[in-house]
């Protein structure tokens, strides 16, 4: 079983850039790099990994070249400024390198609840769709009636739901983010990653527990066949070891079959992102 790490970052970190880093995340306020992941990965079982923009401007073609010096790295998920008139030709520049197989926007952050249903954004997700790129959809669970009609408006492109959404895990709040979550899934070109999850509980006392339910709503509603495996590495470094995460999905899906944990440990991403050459 060749297994993928479907979302982890990278950083040359300065409190400008990565100003999301508050101080009580000391523990990631340094840089991570290619040679510190590969160490972890090493240690878990895990063969390859797509990485996946935490910051703005010019750190897409930065993590393009990481990928292109690490053989390990079999994918990139970029930025490009989507509600830019010009964005089609920088999505085309970008897609000329093989390494890049997506693109995303940090839509929780946006103070527009209803920013991913602005005109120019669709307009400029459309160029992804032209360019056979996935679109990453980074989200808190209350933004999800939203993306819901955003995901509606554009059925020929592939969509990857990151960190199941944000369900409020810390406050063990289900609902709505279940019923929504459900509904979501029901659109056959939305993928999810089983991430980002011990970020939202308490960081100090979360335990497999707390999370299972949450695990087995988007075990119900994606099914194996669209869920794929992300450590969010290095941010998950506030709450979990990289290992200990790991060992947490494995334990959350040691009662799936062979193939229904293939799919969830490497194939569903190796799909969603068209990663032929792994």
């Amino acid at each position: 079983m060749r297994r993928i790490d479907a979302h982890q970052h990278f950083w040359k970190y300065n409190p400008e850039q990565y100003g999301w880093i508050g101080e009580n995340m000391s523990v990631i306020r340094r840089d991570f790099l290619p040679e510190d992941l590969a160490s972890e990965m090493k240690l878990s079982g895990i063969d390859a990994s797509i990485a996946v923009q935490a910051a703005g401007a010019g750190e897409t073609e930065w993590l393009l070249e990481l990928a292109n010096a690490s053989p390990f790295i079999v994918g990139v998920v970029g930025w490009v400024p989507l509600t830019d008139p010009r964005v089609g030709s920088e999505v085309e520049r970008l897609a000329r390198n093989p390494k890049l197989r997506g693109l995303r926007h940090i839509v929780q952050d946006e103070p527009d609840p209803d920013y991913i249903l602005r005109g120019d954004f669709s307009a400029g997700i459309r160029h992804v769709t032209a360019a056979g790129l996935v679109y990453d959809i980074l989200i808190f669970e209350r933004h999800l009636p939203p993306a819901i009609q955003f995901v509606d408006r554009h059925p020929n492109q592939v969509f990857v739901l990151d960190h199941i959404a944000k369900p409020r895990i810390n406050a063990g709040e289900t609902s709505p983010w279940r019923e929504n979550v459900r509904e979501l899934a029901r659109r056959p070109n939305v993928y999810c990653k089983i991430s980002g999850m011990v970020t939202e509980a308490n960081w100090g006392q979360w335990t497999p527990e707390q999370l299972l339910p949450y695990i087995e709503t988007v075990l119900e509603a994606f099914g194996a066949n669209r869920l794929m495996f992300g450590s969010d590495w290095p941010v998950c470094l506030v709450a979990a070891s990289y290992k200990r995460w790991v060992q947490v999905v494995e334990g959350a899906l040691q009662s799936l079959s062979g193939p229904e944990q293939q799919r969830i440990w490497g194939d569903t991403a190796r799909e969603a992102y068209a990663l032929a050459d792994f």
